[in-house]
């Protein structure tokens, strides 16, 4: 990949509680674990789920001297001035200077965003080469990219959410000619099967179509992810009885496996050279 053309990876959703931090953050340590130079840019004013999980994983690193990759983290803040017309073009200089700042030194830039529509996480859709959508394994959650039919599954209307994601596919093709891959993942799937995952999954398949996205290999329910974010930890780090508490189970070893592959399904840049190879 060339100098300043680091490749950006934005988790996004308008719906709370969708997986979002911790998918971005385990797309960043994968990354970071194959060799790459990774930053996070966390744009969630209120919750700043994934600059917690950051926190909590440097604090990790201090207090066992157990060494696992760090991104580059930096956390925007929301502009709160009297005049909207301010505030958005404060809010697009400073993510441009920290878009600038971090892509003459990364290799890839995960950016997570809040859970609701905001000037910065609109921002962060419309510079996206990928643009990942976690959705929880519910008919219910469906509703954040379009209103279904209960009765057929069949997509009636596009959400306010998939609106602003096909404006901002618009703009970006107008700006500067480049596509945003959209991937929606099915997240907290149920490991049993049942009449309602297979609604949702027969429901998601029409709605990639309507909205010309792709749809990833999802995330099972794992009680491990709630395991791992008190520590800042992910499936990828290596980790011992001593700093997790017991000893890594099959969740551990299957969640892994299920990231691996979502992260394959993104089919990401191959020509981004990892560290190890420049070091060469």
């Amino acid at each position: 990949m060339a100098l300043g053309s680091s490749h950006i990876i934005t988790v996004g959703n308008e719906k709370g509680g969708s997986g979002k931090s911790t998918t971005a953050l385990h797309l960043a340590v994968y990354l970071l674990h194959q060799g790459y130079r990774v930053a996070t840019i966390d744009v969630d004013s209120r919750q700043q789920t994934l600059t917690r999980y950051v926190r909590n994983r440097r604090t990790t690193v201090e207090t066992t001297g157990h060494q696992v990759p760090m991104p580059k983290h930096v956390h925007l803040p929301t502009a709160w001035g009297d005049s909207i017309r301010e505030n958005q073009r404060a809010e697009l200089d400073i993510f441009s200077k920290a878009l600038d700042s971090l892509r003459g030194e990364t290799d890839f830039i995960v950016i997570d965003t809040p859970g609701f529509d905001g000037n910065l996480a609109r921002l962060a859709h419309g510079f996206a080469d990928t643009l990942v959508t976690p959705i929880n394994d519910s008919m219910i959650d469906l509703d954040v990219l379009a209103k279904v039919d209960p009765v057929s599954g069949e997509p009636i209307e596009t959400s306010p959410y998939s609106r602003n994601v096909q404006r901002a596919r618009s703009e970006r093709l107008t700006r500067d000619g480049k596509a945003i891959d959209w991937v929606l993942v099915r997240n907290r799937i149920s490991n049993l099967g049942s009449r309602n995952a297979s609604q949702v999954q027969n429901t998601v398949d029409r709605l990639a179509e309507r909205l010309g996205c792709r749809v990833a290999d999802g995330i099972a329910e794992r009680v491990i992810f709630r395991s791992l974010f008190p520590i800042g930890m992910t499936v990828f780090d290596p980790l011992d009885a001593g700093l997790f508490g017991t000893a890594p189970s099959m969740s551990h070893v299957n969640a892994r496996q299920e990231y691996r592959s979502l992260v394959a399904s993104l089919s990401l840049p191959a020509s981004a050279t990892p560290a190890a190879a420049r070091a060469a």
